[in-house]
């Protein structure tokens, strides 16, 4: 297993089945410390650099908390608009990573540009993360899900994802590179203009991702372990910023998770995971059904987080 030291943290493409074992294990030893909300000193003489040219809450904040909780200081910007970055000089991502790498020991990314974090990881000489790239990855998200399904399933071995939504987010990339790791399949629901693109399949047959498309999620539902879920209805991600209109769509029948349905036909013992934030496709009644773990995903997104800094600055082996 390669070491985390000083590691760039930015796909979950070619992350190795003992990697993703060995952050859960430090998850374990550091949930205590979340979970008495007492902060500790693991990371004291550190600091986190969070550099978000996207809106973020619960990764921006899951991530500073973390840093907090370990002992670390914090700083950095959450909207481009307010840095040279993204002003009239457009300062380019080579210059800010130059500049930022001096004013931290880890720099945590989002990004509307796919890719981004990866530029950065080239120029920067402390660890990078992404915390998601436009269409591309978000690795911290899917290791958060992942972690959690261990946490209240036993395992992820032995169990059938069914992913929900829009098969072009990052979360849906990251989590079917992570299934090539575990022996788990996945049912894939989507409206058809947000299906797999052809080059993406690709990639999963190469890398022997079990996985079969389905039309919508009643039909598959009964067969599932884990619900996994995002909108349909959502923002263009490849934009810094993309303001609602006056016009919100809806999400069709086909792509929703009720509280009648995982009565009706879901396992008893079924969870549902989504990163949120959510539209309709997630009825808010749901939360107070037994397949909700969604508020356990965002205490675990912490954790998870806490896990990836201990192991890049070198406080965790």
């Amino acid at each position: 297993m390669r070491s985390f030291l000083g590691r760039d943290i930015l796909s979950l493409k070619g992350f190795e089945r003992a990697e993703f074992e060995h952050v859960f294990d430090v998850c374990d030893e550091l949930a205590p410390i979340a979970r008495r909300r007492r902060n500790a000193d693991l990371l004291a003489h550190k600091t986190l650099l969070t550099a978000f040219y996207q809106p973020s809450t619960r990764t921006r904040l899951a991530t500073e908390a973390a840093m907090h909780r370990l002992g670390g200081h914090v700083l950095g910007f959450s909207d481009a608009k307010m840095t040279r970055a993204g002003d009239f000089y457009q300062e380019s991502i080579k210059d800010t990573v130059h500049m930022l790498e001096y004013y931290g020991d880890v720099i945590a990314m989002r990004h509307f540009e796919q890719g981004a974090p990866a530029e950065a990881a080239r120029w920067a000489s402390v660890p990078v993360i992404n915390c998601g790239d436009g269409w591309g990855e978000h690795p911290t998200q899917v290791l958060t899900d992942l972690y959690t399904t261990r946490c209240e399933l036993g395992t992820v071995d032995g169990v059938t994802f069914l992913l929900v939504g829009d098969m072009r987010m990052r979360t849906m990339h990251s989590i079917l590179y992570a299934l090539s790791q575990f022996d788990a399949q996945a049912y894939v629901v989507g409206p058809p203009d947000m299906s797999l693109l052809p080059e993406f399949k690709a990639e999963l047959d190469a890398l022997s991702v079990r996985y079969r498309e389905a039309e919508s999620v009643a039909e598959v539902i009964a067969d599932c372990d884990v619900v996994y879920m995002e909108p349909v209805v959502q923002p263009d991600y490849t934009k810094s910023r993309d303001e609602r209109g006056d016009v919100v769509g809806t999400t069709p029948e086909a792509y929703r998770v009720t509280r009648e349905l995982l009565r009706e036909r879901a396992k008893p013992g079924a969870i549902v995971l989504h990163s949120l934030p959510r539209m309709d496709e997630l009825p808010e009644d749901v939360d107070a059904t037994r397949h909700a773990r969604y508020w356990q995903e965002a205490f675990n997104g912490v954790v998870m987080r806490m896990a990836l800094l201990a192991l890049v600055l070198g406080a965790m082996e």
